[in-house]
């Protein structure tokens, strides 16, 4: 085949494979929807300022709870291996970035070969002299130093959408970091308040006991008077120890949440500093939601999503570039020869060669096909996701607030639930001595009263952390 021959076929193979690597599927078209209402509530709210804003040190008063927060920040190991997904994001967008440019190494490398003599290659070279007098060795030695390179040039900005792709993916980890920064801090001041509401509550236990054993005292005595029976004592005495195991219970919770605590810090068990004083004096911060449109832009989930979404719409669009006809460069220069003696010598040993070549699919494009299928799966399945997201912080933020106004009132109920079992706690014991009430009625009065004072120590712990909740729900804590 002649050289003239031989490029008509080249130019004739390669307008086939353009023609034929135009012949590519459509991406599905949706478009994501980004609606959410304009109020969280059906009251009007033309306010945008959001406690989003708000960074956490000011968020949060208490000098306790604002060193176990730094505590966790610094040593808590999901945040770090968080750190390292971040790592290894950034190096993906260097890999790609590296695509885009030519690929340039040395080589030298020798070998020896021995044909038969009885080959167009052994007859050949049986019959050539490489200088007057002097016929090629057998067997032939070859050794080569050189440089070569290649390059694929981005016709259709394929590698470039690679490397966009990576980076969207990169931020999309960032926002995912983000996230788990928010989650932490709100989780560390969970269970720093679910902490308290359990030191407040072993404390009414205690004080609890302390009153039913008063009670037990004084029900002996009556028993010994013949004013009530032994069944009266009995009934008494499995209350004390009903409550008393009721402390115990309360003590393993107490340790159970430290470790918790411990755990986010990432540190072994040891002693959780706090002020157990004035636990049921706290206020709940007061948060101030914005409009819902907000949580776009201070959510990282969302924001997550929204990368994760236009990465996965940069995917189809490679993986339809790949039925396009690619175009690759190379190149090599350098010194071969079959001695050592000749390697240097010029110009006879320089070898060099640089060739085009331009490659696309024609037959059997199943795998191509399975590739973009998947790519545009996953599209869709972006789409789907990043409006799941924008819905759930919407009602998350919607619950949040509900919750906060209705723990407000049952709390006030509550608080004047306690005062009036308080009050009849000192009645009841009055009648009973003065034999117009009986033991049942000062046992059942002594019980209403810890379980009303143990529940409204749990609402005051389920409106702090409503408050924390609604904080990460709005998007704070990662600023």
């Amino acid at each position: 085949m002649t050289n003239r021959r031989k490029i008509q076929w080249v130019i004739a193979f390669s307008l086939s494979a353009a023609v034929t690597g135009c012949k590519v599927p459509k991406a599905t078209q949706i478009q994501e929807n980004k609606f959410v209402p304009q109020q969280f509530t059906a009251v009007d709210k033309s306010d945008t300022t959001n406690s989003a804003s708000v960074k956490w040190r000011e968020f949060f008063t208490d000098p306790n709870l604002v060193v176990l927060i730094d505590t966790a920040l610094k040593n808590n190991q999901e945040l770090n291996v968080t750190l390292q997904e971040l790592a290894i994001a950034k190096n993906d967008i260097l890999l790609r970035k590296g695509a885009l440019k030519p690929t340039v190494g040395l080589r030298a490398g020798g070998g020896v070969e021995k044909v038969g003599r009885y080959t167009s290659q052994g007859a050949g070279d049986a019959s050539t002299e490489i200088a007057p007098g002097k016929e090629m060795p057998d067997p032939l030695g070859d050794l080569t130093i050189g440089a070569y390179a290649s390059w694929e040039i981005d016709v259709w900005k394929k590698l470039k959408d690679s490397e966009q792709a990576a980076l969207n993916r990169y931020l999309a980890t960032v926002e995912g970091k983000n996230f788990v920064l928010s989650s932490l801090i709100a989780e560390v001041a969970r269970s720093y308040y679910e902490l308290l509401a359990l030191d407040n509550q072993l404390t009414i236990i205690k004080q609890n006991i302390e009153l039913q054993d008063n009670a037990l005292a004084v029900i002996r005595l009556q028993k010994q008077a013949a004013r009530v029976t032994e069944l009266a004592v009995q009934k008494f005495e499995a209350e004390v120890l009903k409550t008393k195991g009721m402390e115990f219970e309360t003590r393993q919770q107490i340790k159970e949440t430290e470790n918790r605590i411990n755990f986010l810090l990432g540190r072994f068990p040891q002693e959780i500093k706090r002020d157990k004083s004035n636990f049921v004096d706290l206020i709940p911060a007061k948060v101030q939601t914005g409009i819902p449109s907000q949580l776009l832009s201070n959510r990282p989930d969302i924001r997550e999503a929204e990368y994760e979404l236009a990465a996965a719409k940069l995917d189809v669009q490679i993986a339809r570039k790949e039925f396009y006809p690619s175009l690759e460069i190379s190149a090599a220069l350098g010194l071969q020869a079959f001695k050592p003696s000749y390697l240097f010598k010029m110009p006879e040993s320089v070898l060099y060669n640089l060739i085009g070549e331009l490659a696309a699919p024609l037959i059997n494009k199943n795998g191509l096909k399975a590739e973009f299928n998947t790519a545009n799966a996953k599209q869709i399945q972006a789409v789907y996701n990043y409006e799941k997201t924008i819905l759930n912080a919407y009602l998350e933020v919607s619950t949040q607030l509900s919750n906060i106004e209705n723990l407000g009132r049952s709390y006030d109920f509550k608080t004047k639930e306690v005062e009036v079992l308080n009050n009849s706690v000192s009645v009841s014991n009055d009648l009973f001595k003065s034999a117009r009430a009986d033991y049942m009625e000062v046992l059942m009065t002594q019980r209403d009263v810890l379980d009303s004072k143990l529940e409204l120590i749990e609402t005051k712990k389920k409106q702090l952390n409503a408050v924390v909740n609604i904080y990460k729900d709005l998007g704070g804590g990662w600023k």
